[in-house]
């Protein structure tokens, strides 16, 4: 038997973080989306209660280290599964780019995993495994869009927010999440984001509100790092985007656009800057399915 399964890349319309917790992690309030930017991933089922691992990415760690691999692992220990599976990533999301991908890799086995082995978990018993693999997995177990709190694992689900295109644009650089959120002086953050606007917007759908509260208060620690990160978004602002941001740690930045004519300037604009480029839409909805 032998099941796919999209593992859809995020970006973050708010990035909040509101105090350094005693366990080492940080209070975060952020809002999530997902774009269509896909890994996808295959499992077969293996009897003989072994996990293998392949990628086409020859860079993506296929042991212990990979969140997919992890994923399984922890769901074999706690349900006590005999079975095994073969784990294959098609890997189209960029790697430590603040898109999530390893996040949704792992979400997407879990939920695989779930019908490969006939676990019959519901999305919330998957979160809450997703929560000790990393903090973005149970977010990216549920999909579509969502406001996160704690350290990212306490998820509420939202609606669509306004449909639009999204431009992402990564530089040839990656980008240590830990390194980013050590650096970060939570009492000197110049700007939150406000997020009971964003709430609004995607309630509304409010394109231009959407658009006017965008806000991600890791920016400043890596825009000062990477200069080329501040030069993606002044290249999009100048090329029209109507809204521009960095996602998650960085380093890819991300323009929405309503009308597809711009779509293809800033496109175009970006592609003689930066060799990842992607013109995607934005897919809001659920997308926490097994494929087939």
């Amino acid at each position: 038997m032998r099941i796919s399964v999209k593992a859809p890349a995020k970006i973050n319309l708010t990035l909040d973080v509101l105090a350094k917790r005693s366990d080492g992690y940080h209070e975060v309030e952020m809002v999530m989306t997902t774009v269509d930017l896909a890994d996808r991933i295959d499992l077969t089922l293996l009897e003989d209660g072994e996990i293998h691992l392949e990628c086409s990415a020859s860079y993506v760690p296929v042991d212990e280290r990979n969140h997919a691999y992890k994923a399984a692992r922890l769901l074999q220990m706690r349900y006590g599964i005999n079975k095994g599976v073969q784990i294959y990533i098609d890997k189209q999301i960029p790697v430590a780019a603040g898109l999530g991908g390893g996040s949704s890799d792992a979400a997407a086995t879990l939920r695989g995993l779930n019908t490969l082995w006939g676990l019959d978990l519901s999305l919330d018993e998957l979160a809450e495994i997703g929560a000790q693999i990393g903090s973005d997995v149970p977010f990216c177990v549920y999909g579509g869009t969502a406001l996160a709190r704690g350290r990212g694992e306490l998820v509420t689900p939202l609606g669509a927010p306004a449909p639009c295109w999204v431009v992402l644009a990564k530089p040839l650089i990656g980008v240590s999440t830990a390194d980013v959120y050590g650096s970060l002086r939570v009492n000197e953050i110049a700007e939150h984001p406000e997020t009971g606007d964003m709430l609004k917007a995607i309630e509304s759908q409010d394109f231009s509100l959407m658009c006017d509260s965008l806000c991600n208060v890791l920016e400043e620690v890596t825009l000062a790092r990477y200069p080329q990160v501040r030069q993606i978004k002044e290249l999009m602002r100048e090329s029209g985007a109507d809204g521009v941001l960095m996602s998650g740690s960085g380093p890819t930045v991300f323009a929405l656009v309503q009308k597809q004519a711009k779509v293809h300037r800033i496109y175009n604009a970006l592609r003689g800057f930066v060799k990842d480029v992607y013109a995607v839409r934005m897919l809001g909805g659920s997308e926490a399915e097994v494929l087939a």
